[in-house]
């Protein structure tokens, strides 16, 4: 995030962040100047009034206007630092009459997005690839911060986030944009922006989440509304037809081969990280699955765990995170890997039924 030599804020590219900056920079300089004052009167009189000269010490006690001054110039001191702050403040909680709106949704280790006026919701991320983190690839320009699907939003808009998060405290940061919002699970918190510039602006989650904390970057394009307008009709008829596949992939049956295969590739990026590839787990932090009796036994109980997770663990729920296909390649996956070998096969049809209680 920072630049090499950065000491200072960066001034961002909304009016709040530039508010935020303003601010910050006149706290120093009054800072500065109180340092400059209070060290020059102390320096001034350990040379000028030191004992060595002959000086002998003034008597201040119980002096009436020694005390009224060093009440009233910190409070007239700080009044002045409370105006502009206090205002600043009020604006950065300020959401109403949005034009667009956000939820932001944040789980291990990755953030989903919803836009509440369209029909258009996706999860966003790491994209970073896994040579580069276990240092078998150069690292790249954004290395840790980079996602296969970002935020976009429009320029010249006022953007509401809704933050919240679906299992442990998240914090959505985007430093340009000012917005630090923590997302607590059962809770809703707001912020927004209205960014000025065509971009992409890039940020993390600042709360210490997990074991994958560093892997969960944030990354939002900002566009012009024409072309924002033109990113949402193009996503919601992208959704509209997956969702008309998904109902399609309802009557047909995919082999064993097809599912292996797209099933290794979801186990690897979803679930290796905590099952491990080698479906043995953690011991004493996150189960295995070869030859566990949740992925040898009863297939439905299988799907229900992958599809709704289990309260009070770390297994989340990946019924709205993966597709009917992937959910059933998945599942057929880890029943018939690492020696596994149930020779049972999962269509989209039976998680569809689990997910609906058919």
């Amino acid at each position: 995030m920072a630049q090499p030599s950065q000491l200072n804020l960066r001034k961002g590219v909304t009016d709040i962040s530039a508010q935020v900056y303003d601010l910050h920079m006149t706290i120093f300089y009054i800072c500065v100047v109180i340092g400059i004052l209070v060290f020059g009167a102390m320096f001034f009189a350990m040379i000028f009034h030191r004992k060595s000269r002959g000086v002998k010490p003034a008597n201040f006690h119980e002096s009436v206007k020694v005390e009224v001054a060093w009440t009233v110039v910190p409070f007239l001191i700080l009044i002045g630092m409370a105006i502009p702050a206090a205002s600043t403040l009020i604006a950065m909680e300020d959401t109403s009459k949005a034009d667009v709106t956000v939820l932001v949704t944040g789980s291990q280790w990755k953030w989903h997005y919803k836009y509440m006026e369209n029909e258009v919701e996706y999860y966003s991320v790491l994209a970073t690839q896994q040579e580069q983190i276990h240092n078998k690839f150069s690292k790249g320009e954004n290395y840790l911060l980079e996602v296969d699907r970002p935020l976009v939003i429009p320029t010249d808009k006022k953007v509401r986030f809704l933050v919240t998060s679906d299992d442990v405290i998240h914090s959505w940061w985007v430093p340009d944009f000012a917005v630090k919002k923590d997302a607590n699970p059962g809770f809703i918190n707001e912020a927004w922006a209205r960014v000025n510039e065509p971009g992409i602006y890039r940020g993390q989650c600042a709360e210490l989440c997990g074991k994958d904390h560093g892997f969960m970057p944030v990354v939002v394009i900002a566009k012009t509304p024409a072309e924002y307008d033109a990113w949402i009709a193009e996503q919601e008829a992208i959704q509209r037809k997956a969702k008309e596949e998904e109902q399609k992939l309802l009557a047909m049956n995919m082999d064993m081969t097809e599912l292996m295969d797209l099933g290794s590739k979801v186990y690897q990026s979803t679930c290796a990280a905590c099952h491990m590839p080698n479906g043995e787990g953690l011991p004493g932090v996150f189960p295995g699955l070869k030859g566990s009796a949740i992925a040898t036994g009863d297939v439905r109980k299988h799907i229900d765990v992958v599809v709704n997770g289990v309260s009070g663990t770390a297994m989340q729920a990946f019924g709205k995170q993966l597709s009917l296909k992937e959910l059933a390649a998945v599942i057929t996956y880890e029943r018939n890997a690492w020696g596994n070998n149930t020779g049972e096969t999962v269509q989209a049809k039976d998680v569809n039924a689990v997910q609906t209680g058919k």
